[in-house]
């Protein structure tokens, strides 16, 4: 009997260590990349110097963050870098749904297909040639919109890039283009999940297609909801770099509406070479993100249970 039990546990050990053999890569990869770089949180607290480097460079206290929010510009970049991922958050959460309803409706057929890869294309571009599309479309001297939509509508030529205003509206169009087909495929492998007997059901009760949607196919996504708005409320204090910095050109004159901290501190760094402020920054949103995230699941947990990330 101890002979079998001690052939079971070794059995067992040799499997645990197979799975932990396959998973070592990406144990490796998580520690290096995202565990391994935290030690550099020091260098928030310290007057960073290159030849001393991070260990015998000065102690400064809270004096890095005190620069980042004494600054004219902090309310702004704050106030933008919020406003704008609260609207990618909520309209690209809508428009992500609609898109994988309607193509959980178009099927396995070619159209679905087509329709699915048009989609996801936009994500897979790097924000330097959508950049440059979008300078393509609203350059005031050649741009297609200027030139071709503009005059054919008795229009006269507008400057985009010296127009702050436009840009709120231009900034969420753009990432909706590149990120709305991405999210959607998520979504739509969700709805691949539901059992089709619940449609077929609905059919034979009378519900209509819109009935279905909202009675049987949200109500099934609303822990795929949860859980992709849970996270994104983590990054809610992060910016997508590309969208803010290279696609309005680094106009100095959209720095109003399109600077947030992430493009903030890279200026900064940039022209001032200050890394213990860049390294408070961070250290700032990542605490800010941990916050928003247990706030966030606190209250999931409370209304929802079963949909709560812990």
């Amino acid at each position: 009997m101890q002979n079998r039990m001690k052939q079971k546990t070794r059995r067992r050990s040799r499997e645990a260590l197979s799975l932990l053999l396959i998973a070592l890569p990406g144990i490796l990869y998580l520690l290096i990349n995202n565990y391994g770089p935290m030690l550099g949180i020091f260098i928030a607290f310290k007057n960073f110097s290159y030849a001393k480097g991070i260990w015998g460079s000065p102690w400064c206290g809270l004096d890095n963050f005190k620069f980042l929010f004494i600054t004219d510009d902090a309310w702004i970049i704050t106030r933008n870098t919020l406003l704008y991922n609260l609207a990618f958050i909520v309209i690209g959460t809508c428009i992500s749904l609609v898109f994988a309803i309607l193509l959980s409706e178009l099927g396995e057929c070619l159209r679905g297909k087509l329709f699915q890869s048009a989609l996801l294309f936009p994500h897979l571009l790097s924000w330097v040639v959508v950049a440059y599309l979008v300078y393509a479309l609203l350059n005031a001297s050649n741009g297609f919109i200027n030139n071709s939509v503009f005059p054919a509508l008795g229009i006269e030529p507008f400057d985009w890039y010296a127009a702050p205003s436009a840009w709120p509206v231009i900034l969420v169009l753009v990432y909706l283009w590149k990120n709305a087909g991405y999210n959607a495929i998520v979504y739509m492998a969700s709805i691949a999940g539901i059992d089709k007997e619940i449609f077929e059901a609905a059919k034979i009760d009378g519900a209509s297609k819109m009935k279905q949607i909202f009675a049987i196919t949200l109500p099934m996504l609303r822990p795929t909801i949860t859980i992709m708005t849970l996270m994104s409320i983590g990054r809610i204090f992060y910016s997508d770099f590309g969208l803010f910095y290279q696609t309005p050109m680094d106009s100095g004159t959209l720095f109003k509406v399109t600077q947030t901290i992430d493009t903030y501190v890279y200026r900064g760094l940039m022209e001032q070479g200050d890394v213990g402020m860049s390294s408070a920054a961070g250290v700032y949103q990542s605490m800010v993100g941990f916050v928003l995230v247990m706030a966030a699941n606190y209250i999931v947990r409370k209304k929802d249970p079963d949909n709560a990330l812990f």
